[in-house]
């Protein structure tokens, strides 16, 4: 078994951008900027949007956040995104979800305008992905395919099976494998013997927000094991923190698998790297220019 080293690849990937962004300065004048909105104080946002206004800086370009009360009306915050669309210095626009309950966050993302949705939410750029034309990527799914090609190579005829339906990482995550030939099941909690489905998978991405639900047992010997899911168990006594894990058993899974990603240090460093990867390629296309291989 090996565990799939997230930071070291997100790393590598990470240094890539930053000398694309370089040339892009050269190029064009100017860096590329992306802005973070965040509505209210909830306190793993925050860290969150933190550390990509900290990532964003590391790699050359202009971050620009916006802090707003968890008190912001809907049409407060579309007003926001609507000046942010037609700022010139912002490439890309995020909007950190969840948001408050008062606010529907189809609306707000609906407001981004496509060219800037780094987040690759926007129902274009979802229609764009399923019909196989370019689009900008929601970050995770495309940093889960991102890792799977380090350590795969071609996906070609592999069964993949994708646990877990949203519109964030298991919707995308399935037409990004097929777009790599793969052979591809979404299965759900409404799915029928899914452990026995489970076994059947060369690939297997958990993307389902339940700690540890996948069990060794759920996994064919050999096959490659993608855990989206970050949870934060209960704390075993007062004062301390919880246990961060996966959607997967890894105590179990490791011994089954023939690479598994760990969790923390898997997906998650891949979702910034991928946020500032789509963010210099809405620079470049901003700019009517060829963005370079990335």
């Amino acid at each position: 078994m090996s565990r799939i080293d997230g930071k070291a690849v997100a790393a590598k990937l990470r240094d890539e951008v930053a000398e694309k962004v370089e040339h892009f300065r050269r190029k064009v004048g100017r860096a590329p900027g992306l802005a973070v909105v965040l509505v209210g104080d909830d306190p793993a946002s925050n860290v969150y949007v933190g550390a990509k206004g900290k990532a964003t800086v590391e790699a050359g370009m202009e971050s620009f956040t916006h802090r707003l009360p968890a008190a912001t009306s809907e049409g407060e915050l579309i007003r926001l995104v609507r000046r942010l669309n037609a700022d010139e210095k912002v490439d890309g626009i995020l909007v950190q979800l969840p948001l408050p309950d008062h606010i529907d966050a189809d609306r707000v993302i609906d407001a981004i305008d496509p060219k800037k949705d780094v987040d690759g939410f926007h129902v274009i750029n979802a229609g764009r992905l399923s019909v196989g034309q370019d689009a900008l990527v929601p970050c995770t799914p495309y940093g889960c395919l991102h890792l799977l090609k380090q350590q795969l190579g071609d996906l070609s005829g592999k069964h993949a099976v994708v646990i877990g339906r949203s519109n964030i990482v298991g919707k995308p995550m399935a037409q990004l494998l097929l777009q790599e030939n793969a052979t591809v099941t979404i299965a759900h909690s409404r799915t029928r013997n899914l452990p026995e489905l489970a076994r059947s998978a060369d690939i297997l991405v958990a993307a389902v927000g339940r700690p540890e639900m996948v069990k060794a047992d759920w996994i064919k010997p050999g096959a490659t094991v993608i855990d989206v899911g970050i949870n934060r168990l209960p704390p075993a006594s007062e004062g301390e923190k919880g246990r961060l894990v996966g959607d997967v058993d890894f105590a179990g899974a490791e011994s089954v698998a023939e690479a598994i990603t760990p969790v923390p240090g898997g997906v998650g460093p891949m979702t910034i790297a991928m946020l500032l990867r789509n963010t210099l390629v809405a620079a470049y296309a901003r700019e009517g220019l060829d963005a370079p291989g990335i």
